[in-house]
């Protein structure tokens, strides 16, 4: 579905269901370059907002605290008051908005009843943050609709505590921040402890981005996620110990680690190693960048991808064989997974034109080995969180 004709559904489902003609914002989607799994350990990370949206229209309800939230592609509603906002079952939608709701609360920002009908065309469990986009779209929106001058960067910090404390996912800042800033046909560089960043020009010369669904539903939400961070932390405190400056993975070398390992688990010490590499190949995948070195580009992927399969231990069986096909094919020149990993998409580097044959070809072989289709997506880069165009 184009953006255009969504916006159009949910405007029309709005005003059917509410009356009113509502506020509208769309908050896109993302894809990481480079960088996985680095946000939450203060770590760089190398992002894109895209093509691909949540559209949520809001309006004021006149109440003074009844609320009513509508997830168009669920057909679900969740009716609460704002006197009482508390998390819903695990896994469910409702947490996302919920969560920001009562993180603005926190802050005292003051809200008054509101009804919201929401609705994306971002695919669900693919590695590419509806739930980032959800919560960004809540956020932007409540803070025009309540004209309450929340600056963007702060909204990405209620979205990230959202996350945290209704979601239960200790999630880093990345989705949220790529997301909510994003730059037409710009990455962002990010520096995940001091939120500065830096847009860089995104132009692949003779290679476009393609995107593979695996079609196997990965969960944030599930104790794998928080079992890595937990993982990171773990080594931080033996390297304290040792090395009194380092607060975070992002300020260790291989060497520090390298004076700890005998103090470290085995699965701890190679955790921890991905993450200080990660960082390293973010900075690099920058400079190649600016260099236009797309080859160099290509093989720091590869690179990443090897490091979260057996090293940070976050791939699945379906993510390595369309890596391993890649690296096969002549016209892709860098292949890693994307994402928090068990499921989700391949991002690759593909010459232009040549995506088509190369699903082809692995298309059949996949159906039978997984029992799964392949989804493909091609996508442009794109602004971040923003009001949307009401339809003609």
């Amino acid at each position: 579905m184009t953006t255009t004709t969504l916006t159009d559904k949910i405007q029309s489902l709005f005003t059917e269901k509410h009356g009113s003609t509502p506020l509208l914002i769309q908050s896109p989607g993302r894809i990481n370059l480079i960088g996985e799994h680095t946000d939450y350990n203060d770590g760089f990370v190398l992002p894109a907002a895209i093509d691909r949206y949540i559209i949520c229209a809001l309006a004021r309800n006149g109440h003074k605290d009844h609320c009513s939230v509508h997830a168009a592609d669920f057909g679900e509603t969740c009716e609460f008051s704002l006197a009482e906002v508390s998390p819903q079952e695990r896994g469910s939608w409702k947490n996302y908005v919920l969560g920001v709701v009562a993180e603005m609360q926190q802050l005292g920002r003051e809200l008054s009843g509101f009804d919201i009908v929401f609705g994306g065309n971002i695919p669900n469990g693919a590695g590419l943050s509806s739930s980032a986009a959800l919560e960004n779209s809540i956020a932007f929106g409540l803070d025009q609709l309540f004209d309450l001058g929340i600056p963007r960067k702060e909204m990405t910090l209620i979205s990230q505590r959202a996350e945290h404390h209704f979601a239960g996912v200790k999630c880093g800042i990345m989705d949220q921040f790529a997301s909510m800033l994003g730059q037409k046909d710009h990455a962002l560089f990010l520096d995940c402890r001091s939120l500065d960043y830096t847009p860089v020009p995104v132009d692949f010369n003779d290679y476009e981005l393609l995107l593979i669904n695996t079609n196997v539903k990965h969960s944030l939400a599930d104790s794998a996620y928080n079992d890595r961070r937990n993982s990171c932390e773990a080594g931080v405190r033996i390297l304290r110990a040792r090395f009194p400056h380092i607060k975070a993975l992002r300020d260790a070398t291989e060497n520090d680690l390298g004076e700890v390992k005998h103090q470290l688990d085995e699965e701890v010490y190679a955790r921890c190693l991905y993450i200080i590499r990660e960082n390293r190949r973010v900075q690099q995948a920058v400079a190649a960048m600016k260099e236009d070195d797309i080859p160099r580009l290509g093989s720091l992927l590869f690179a990443s991808h090897e490091g979260l399969q057996h090293q940070y231990e976050v791939s699945c069986p379906e993510l390595d064989y369309l890596v391993e096909k890649a690296k096969k094919n002549p016209d892709i020149t860098g292949s890693r997974m994307m994402g928090g990993g068990f499921g989700g998409c391949t991002i690759n580097l593909i010459k232009k034109g040549r995506a088509d044959s190369f699903v082809q070809g692995i298309k059949q072989e996949y159906s039978n080995t997984f029992n799964k289709e392949l989804s493909t997506y091609s996508v442009s880069l794109t602004n971040g969180t923003s009001l949307a165009e009401p339809p003609e």
